[in-house]
């Protein structure tokens, strides 16, 4: 069986309270040989870290854009004060999640529009001085963030993966040249999201890594319709047992086996994300 890993997969989530080891029991069954656990803010580093412990996985810490509203500028230096604690954990993976949101109309505009890019560019900073990859927070915002990534870029590059990507090919490109690899996930199965699709097809192979961002992004066969829902049809629930399937998407897409998928999302992950490579048997 391949072995897979979940670049992005948010497990603290109040979705998995009521079976959280069977889920990630699930995913181990589906191939799925480790987790990457991003925080989105002050409130869950302990969880994360917890989690990646106890389930043999990884975390990332950082301050989400869709929580900077909510965020305190102390809590910067309490991410700096937690990644100088952790510096020693080799679950700590990355500095993340991180980015710019300009998809949710409010924090397009003054002044949360501005307080993303602060919170962002000091993270960037904390990301350099530790030393450690990013993963980044993308939704149509590509250009903002390759702007802030060109002027504050360490001497010896940047790692990381831009996940969830959804830009265009030139962005995409731009990323790769900076040092990143590009996440696809549940969206990319819906057959009408042909932009994605093309990029997941035509993209460099060494250029991809998979992800589930679960509970979030469900793939097609898990989404409902709003109007199916307020028929009261359920949500299908995503989590990491899902990413065999949709790299099985992707695969197609390609025109590659899924052994040749793996293999390369593999390695490509461990580029990324450096210290997942004395974490992992695969």
């Amino acid at each position: 069986m391949p072995c897979w890993i979940d670049t992005h997969c948010h497990l603290d989530a109040g979705e998995f309270s009521a079976d959280r080891a069977e889920m990630r029991h699930r995913a181990t069954v589906a191939g799925v040989v480790h987790c990457v656990i991003p925080a989105t803010g002050v409130a869950n580093f302990e969880a994360v870290r917890l989690l990646a412990h106890g389930f043999g996985d990884s975390y990332a810490l950082g301050i989400h854009p869709l929580y900077v509203k909510q965020a305190l500028d102390a809590d910067l230096a309490a991410l700096d004060a937690e990644l100088s604690l952790r510096a020693s954990d080799p679950r700590l993976v990355a500095v993340g999640e991180i980015g710019l949101d300009y998809f949710v109309p409010e924090l397009s505009q003054s002044p949360l529009r501005e307080r993303q890019e602060f919170f962002y560019r000091q993270q960037l900073l904390l990301a350099r001085k530790h030393e450690l990859p990013v993963i980044l927070h993308v939704r149509r915002s590509a250009d903002r963030l390759l702007k802030h990534l060109r002027e504050l870029a360490p001497e010896h590059g940047w790692s990381g993966i831009a996940h969830a990507f959804n830009g265009s090919e030139q962005q995409a490109m731009e990323f790769i040249k900076l040092g990143f690899k590009l996440g696809f996930g549940g969206a990319v199965t819906f057959e009408p999201a042909l932009q994605l699709r093309r990029l997941a097809t035509e993209l460099p192979l060494d250029a991809l890594v998979l992800e589930t961002d679960s509970p979030d992004i469900p793939p097609y066969w898990l989404y409902t319709t709003s109007a199916r829902r307020s028929e009261g049809q359920a949500q299908g629930r995503n989590e990491p047992a899902e990413l065999a399937r949709i790299a099985a998407v992707v695969a197609e897409l390609r025109g590659v086996s899924v052994d040749e998928l793996a293999s390369a999302a593999v390695a490509n992950a461990l580029a990324a994300l450096p210290k997942l490579k004395g974490l992992l048997a695969c």
